[in-house]
């Protein structure tokens, strides 16, 4: 009997498939279906997920929405196949089996309306009974003789070659459709298959970036992402072709076998010319395209994996915090861009220096310093880009040469700051100030907190992708999300100061209720307790459910505005306050008296100890910032162009992007080197992951720079060992900077700490903590 689409629970294959609680994953599926969020349903709903992480309810969402889609589209073919008259039980319970979309098609395959074919028309000629015989394999009758029976001019078959042709074209086309069949070769095509790539003649001729790709073959089966869509993009631009080659003698002995190929029958031939035919025609084209188009997802689903991993270092990057910033972006021709911010990351004013003619150094130095000595910034911000290194170097010999040593010269990634510039954000938030201005702004706002200022940018437009442009753009977008969204609320959101952009990232807020939000501040004033906003607009009881735990107010007329517990366990808390005979301001972050709670007594059917945990972290630091302590990277002042790089030479860099074959490091010289998988760690390394992270700092050595093609190779390994040629290409090797050799200092980031740095007696959020102690 024919299930409904309405009844399917896919709980239980859930269950199995991710290797989860039945109950767990049954609570997230209601949680999700009600219309709650990932962030919310992970950190405030743990008992009734069974403790269930973010990772693992997106897993049950994703997995859900397949299942969901599978089985809406195995109804569609059950009842497709119904009306055709040709569902049988054991069809019915095959399409019931499967869990795969591919396997699915299959079976539909033959039941599947279609054009014309040569098989169509063989049957309009009444050649079926005569391919019937070849499928059978009788060991009696004749072939030839009994195709003259099927001779009829006026149906287009004039002799018997004609006729055993067309009835081949008929058992070509069922082989081709065999489910199972279908599933061998494609696998075969998978685990034995190999890509070989060869180049195009004419586009060979000339350098290209696909060189290595000139005759090269690998397994299919082993084929990295990164490779597979480096050949894809090889063959858009015509530089490069590519098949996958398969043995096909296997295959079609595997074939005759399962089409139960009788040596012994007459039609024995016919049946193999019909396999050698199927496969030719319509199963070895077919099949690799299958093939090709999985390569293709898997790489994708990789890429995108790495660009989210990237993505969630580079946003939950140390914050400088609330301390007032100078932003410089560098510019040769038009001057450097500088503006200064107060500790909320307002724009005050704006100047322009000009350090690149000898003849504006003197007025450049005295304009720089009563900019510095106006607004007594903690740090002066300067993009990486062209001309950054100069400037750096400009900012702090002018600040040195008048003992000012207590503001920070730190080098910031510009990375899509121009984009955030042209930007309809930016232009509603300075509507009167120019471009350049605004990048200025950008990037001194990036060092005060990357979360708050990088959620603005189109995260394509940051740079810490591989391949990007070439994914499945709909797929990286939607992890992209899911990555943004994750990062703002595990940090929390201040919602007095918050763009619209970042608010919009809040569990269940939206780019909507976001500048409702934003509007209500401007023109209501700042909010004073976390129920206000239920005063906004479009803002109701589920919205502010979902939002409220990761929303913070600071100065709140409630105390606990300001943590990560949820307005829903305010009662819960005072009761906790009122048990130990303090004050809910006693109480908060004050851990000897935190301390004293019995957990044990106020768990109930509603709370359970993982929430409670949470509240008694969260009581013992309110509002903790996540993120890590910040500590800016030391490049060398004598290495500030490629030209100045020398082979052996040890330098700290600071990681930008890492790929699955390696990582790429900025050591200050406008160009980042890669450092490849192999030279990563002085073990084995089979995933970069393992032991770098965008925005961690590393020590490498120079193995080769090339300046035609303006490559840099580089070593993070202790026993690194430039070539002889690259060093003589180089000019000999630099032993300067040995003091930052050794992998004790470059080993101490290979995985970033997630939380502020414990031993700083400051307070708990500075990033710059252990600055402030020099």
């Amino acid at each position: 009997m024919q299930s409904d689409a309405s009844t399917f629970d896919p709980v239980p294959l859930l269950s199995e498939e991710l290797s989860l609680n039945t109950h767990g994953v049954s609570a997230v599926v209601k949680l999700l279906e009600e219309g709650n969020t990932v962030p919310f349903i992970a950190r405030y709903r743990k008992e009734a997920t069974g403790n269930l992480d973010e990772v693992q309810i997106r897993d049950i969402k994703e997995r859900h929405a397949y299942l969901l889609e599978l089985e809406d589209r195995r109804q569609t073919i059950l009842a497709s196949i119904e009306e055709q008259g040709k569902l049988t039980d054991e069809l019915r319970g095959r399409i019931l089996a499967c869990q795969v979309k591919s396997t699915l098609e299959d079976l539909y395959l033959p039941y599947k309306p279609k054009r014309r074919t040569k098989a169509t028309i063989a049957r309009e000629r009444g050649l079926a009974p005569l391919a019937l015989r070849i499928l059978e394999q009788p060991t009696d009758g004749d072939p030839e003789s009994e195709a003259e029976a099927y001779i009829d001019k006026e149906k287009g078959v004039d002799s018997t070659i004609m006729a055993l042709m067309g009835a081949r074209h008929i058992v070509a086309e069922s082989i081709a459709e065999d489910a199972d069949i279908r599933a061998y070769v494609r696998d075969t095509f998978l685990k034995t298959g190999r890509l070989k790539v060869e180049a195009d003649e004419e586009k060979s001729k000339q350098p290209t970036k696909f060189e290595q790709y000139y005759d090269y073959e690998e397994s299919v089966a082993e084929i990295p992402s990164h490779r597979f869509l480096a050949i894809q993009r090889g063959e858009r631009e015509g530089v490069l072709r590519a098949h996958i080659e398969v043995d096909v003698d296997s295959i079609l002995h595997r074939v005759h076998s399962m089409m139960k190929l009788n040596s012994s029958s007459p039609f024995s031939e016919q049946m193999i010319l019909a396999a050698k035919d199927a496969y030719k025609r319509l199963l070895a084209s077919s099949v690799e395209t299958d093939v090709r188009v999985e390569l293709k997802l898997r790489s994708d689903r990789t890429a995108v994996d790495v660009f989210a991993n990237n993505l969630r270092n580079l946003l939950l990057a140390a914050p400088l915090g609330e301390r007032g910033v100078i932003g410089i972006d560098p510019g040769l021709r038009t001057g450097c861009k500088c503006v200064a911010l107060d500790h909320t990351g307002k724009f005050l004013e704006n100047t322009t220096i000009y350090i690149h003619s000898q003849g504006n150094l003197v007025a450049a130095k005295r304009d720089i310093l009563a900019f510095v000595k106006k607004y007594s910034p903690f740090a002066v911000a300067i993009g990486n880009g062209t001309g950054g290194r100069e400037t750096e170097s400009f900012v702090k010999k002018a600040l040195s040469g008048e003992g000012i040593r207590d503001v920070v010269v730190v080098q910031v990634n510009e990375a899509g700051a121009s984009v955030y510039s042209a930007s309809d954000v930016a232009r509603e938030e300075f509507p009167d100030l120019d471009l350049t201005i605004r990048g200025a702004i950008s990037i001194a706002r990036r060092l005060q907190d990357p979360l708050a200022e990088l959620v603005k940018i189109d995260p394509k437009a940051i740079g810490v992708g591989q391949y990007q442009h070439d994914v499945f753009q709909p797929l990286l977008q939607r992890k992209l999300d899911e990555v943004v969204e994750s990062c703002v609320n595990h940090v929390g959101v201040e919602l007095n100061t918050a763009s619209a952009p970042l608010l919009s990232y809040v569990a269940g807020i939206g780019k909507s209720a976001a500048k409702k939000i934003v509007k209500h501040r401007e023109t209501k004033g700042a909010f004073t307790s976390r129920k206000e906003l239920l005063k906004v607009a479009g803002v109701g009881p589920r919205t502010f459910e979902q939002a409220a735990g990761f929303l913070r107010l600071r100065g709140s007329k409630h105390p606990l505005d300001g943590s990560a517990v949820h307005p829903e366990r305010y009662e819960l808390v005072e009761q906790m306050a009122k048990d130990l005979d303090v004050s809910l301001t006693e109480l908060i972050g004050n851990e000897a008296v935190v301390r004293k709670i019995n957990v044990k007594q106020y768990i109930s059917e509603e709370v359970g100890e993982p929430t409670l945990k949470d509240i008694i972290d969260e009581l013992k630091k309110p509002g903790r910032d996540p993120r890590a302590s910040f500590e800016p990277p030391k490049f060398r002042e004598d290495v500030q162009e490629m030209d100045d790089l020398r082979v052996g030479m040890w330098l700290e860099g600071v990681v930008t992007n890492v790929t699955n074959f390696g990582a790429f490091v900025d050591v200050g010289v406008h160009q980042d080197g890669l450092v490849h998988i192999s030279q990563l760690a002085d073990r084995f390394v089979k995933d970069p992951h393992e032991v770098v992270a965008v925005g961690q700092k590393i020590n490498v050595c120079v193995l080769e720079v090339d300046l035609v093609r303006r490559r840099i190779a580089l070593s993070a390994r202790s026993d690194a060992q430039p070539s002889a040629s690259s060093s003589s290409q180089s000019g000999g090797g630099d032993r300067r900077g040995q003091q930052a050799r050794g992998p004790a200092r470059r080993n101490q980031g290979n995985k970033r700490s997630q939380g502020n740095n414990k031993s700083s007696n400051s307070f708990s959020n500075n990033p710059f903590a252990n600055l402030l102690k020099k």
